[in-house]
């Protein structure tokens, strides 16, 4: 066994022995814990910052892109989110201990069924160095203990964060950043079943391709943000475009981003020049299919590519449709089932609509920008799951948590038959 496989094996077996640890932790005592957190991030903001300008000089000389550049970058005001994020994350209830149901037996028996934590969870990832401290303290509000395994473009930034979340005295090995970046640590992570009882990965497509292929223990995962809107013939012009170009252009380069405008035919000759000019204003690139283009004649074709593909930037693809139905099979067919909106004041569409398609978000009305953890009131999230068993949608705190049934007794044993 090498020595990378040998220190990854060895944090695997201090996970397990703190998991058992933190089980035992009361609220109380985790929230404190993590108070100290969010005073450690403050207290080590020059740490942060010396460490995270190396990460960005390395960058800048690797040639990332701007935007991968700004996703590295940690400022004061990032790093004062980074804390009150933690901060944030100790006011929220508790969810280990949660009684979800109970019951009695005819022959007396009680069995409740209650939270408790999953256990030990390894966590992979790229780019965003604050994830180090939204995952961590996710895992620990909830008693699970962690392994990090970050991003070699964030290496220092990343053990400058780990290690400031050590200085609040939670139990040794509560949380673990793997210090390797070798793409053999991700191999390793993904086969230490023995160790992790879940396993995470954030990242681009082809890391968590890597990561499924490999694992020996469940996976949580979360594929392309391939997000729709639909404007139904029932829809508010204004509100529509307003709707249409926040979804594409708060943030362009993040999962909740739009990437398909579906019109309704009944409207799409007024509708389409008023969104088309809205959206060049903020310098998004517009590709149609046959139908669109017959209006905005100046646009590019959509190819069948285009409705599978997660532009992460100022792209958007825009198809005419014939009907609510027509929409839906669109969604279902070329959709990663993470995020979609009807724009109608139709009730009755939008409701068809929301049951119809098959997404771990469906809005309506809503821009496509509010599937997320802290929008939804969970605090920071682990990230937007588009799996249907155990977790679906932003995870916070209770899909890191897991159950078992506690059965209470006075002596009943099982009759012989």
């Amino acid at each position: 066994m090498s020595t990378l496989q040998e220190t990854i094996h060895q944090m695997g077996r201090q996970a397990r022995a703190a998991a058992y640890k933190l089980a035992q932790l009361s609220s109380d005592e985790k929230n404190a814990i993590l108070r100290k957190m969010a005073a450690a991030i403050r207290e080590s903001t020059p740490e942060l910052l010396a460490a995270n300008a190396l990460d960005l000089a390395a960058g800048t000389e690797k040639g990332l892109s701007a935007a991968m550049l700004d996703r590295l970058m940690l400022d004061e005001k990032r790093i004062e989110a980074m804390a009150a994020g933690i901060e944030q994350v100790a006011t929220l209830p508790d969810p280990v201990g949660q009684v979800m149901d109970a019951w009695e037996r005819p022959n007396g028996i009680q069995i409740t069924q209650v939270r408790v934590p999953i256990g030990t969870i390894g966590i992979i990832y790229e780019s965003r160095p604050n994830v180090t401290a939204d995952a961590a303290v996710l895992c620990f509000k909830t008693g699970n203990a962690t392994i990090l395994r970050g991003g070699s473009e964030a290496i220092h930034s990343n053990r400058a964060i780990a290690a400031a979340l050590a200085q609040a005295g939670a139990p040794d090995h509560a949380i673990q950043l793997i210090p390797f970046t070798d793409r053999e640590s991700v191999a390793v992570l993904a086969g230490m079943d023995k160790w992790l009882d879940l396993i995470i990965p954030r990242g681009g497509k082809g890391l968590i391709e890597t990561v499924v292929s490999l694992a020996r223990m469940p996976v949580i995962k979360h594929y392309d943000g391939i997000c729709h809107l639909f404007v139904d013939k029932a829809a508010d012009f204004d509100m529509a475009k307003n709707l249409t170009v926040d979804s594409k252009t708060q943030k362009c380069g993040v999962c909740n981003a739009l990437e398909t405008l579906l019109v309704h035919r009944d409207v799409a000759a007024r509708f389409l020049p008023q969104v088309a000019a809205a959206l060049r204003a903020k310098n998004v690139e517009l590709r149609g299919c046959e139908e669109t283009r017959a209006i905005l004649t100046d646009i590019l074709p959509a190819t069948e590519v285009d409705w599978t593909t997660e532009y992460l930037d100022l792209i958007l693809s825009i198809k005419v449709v014939g009907s609510l139905e027509e929409a839906v099979s669109h969604i279902n067919t070329y959709g990663s089932h993470h995020t979609d909106v009807i724009v109608t004041a139709d009730t009755a569409a939008a409701e068809d609509f929301l049951r119809m398609v098959d997404s771990a978000c469906v809005f309506h009305n809503v821009s496509t920008r509010f599937a997320d953890g802290g929008e939804f009131g969970f605090g920071a999230e682990i990230g937007i799951s588009t799996d249907k068993l155990h977790a679906r949608g932003p995870m916070g705190l209770r899909e890191l948590t897991s159950y078992q049934y506690r059965v209470r007794g006075n002596g009943q044993t099982k009759a012989p038959r």
